[in-house]
């Protein structure tokens, strides 16, 4: 495929940001696989010292998320003004959990074949707020490896 990587890759919001992206536990929109071969979802925040959240994935179902199965993913810490952290695995059970500290990002990418191992082609970000504190941030996803050439469908549908 030729073409440069803004041509490649899908940008989609998933959780808008907010004053409280992660209250009462939520997952993100849900996204369809069947047109990219990875997603790095983007999970956000600026303000919010004390608020952590687990990050886990989970595979869907459908667009409803009638059924879903956690699976195991990568992901990067991104503090303000620090080298951005190791890429990690994480545990389908476990995730990640963020540090108590405003300003960070954490990457958390998956691939298509390990959501289509589950059987399912939809894919979400689930956040569990496990100390209640209100972070200001939003989730989004980079959808990457179209599988055609300069997709730019929506992977939602």
């Amino acid at each position: 495929m030729s073409g440069t990587f803004i041509e490649q890759a899908h940008v989609e919001p998933l959780i808008n940001a907010v004053a409280d992206f992660a209250a009462g536990d939520v997952g993100s929109d849900i996204v369809n696989m069947k047109d990219h071969n990875r997603i790095v979802f983007i999970a956000h925040w600026g303000v919010g010292a004390t608020g952590v959240v687990k990050f886990t994935v989970q595979a869907c179902s459908t667009l409803t998320a009638t059924a879903t199965t956690a699976i195991p993913f990568r992901y990067r810490q991104i503090t303000a003004e620090a080298a951005p952290g190791a890429v990690t695995d994480a545990t389908a059970s476990t995730g990640v959990s963020n540090s108590a500290a405003s300003n960070q990002v954490y990457l958390i990418e998956v691939t298509a074949a390990a959501v289509n191992a589950t059987g399912y082609q939809f894919v979400r970000l689930y956040c569990d707020e496990t100390t209640d504190d209100p972070l200001l941030g939003g989730v989004m996803a980079l959808l990457l490896e179209p599988r055609h050439a300069e997709n730019e469908t929506s992977a939602i549908d």
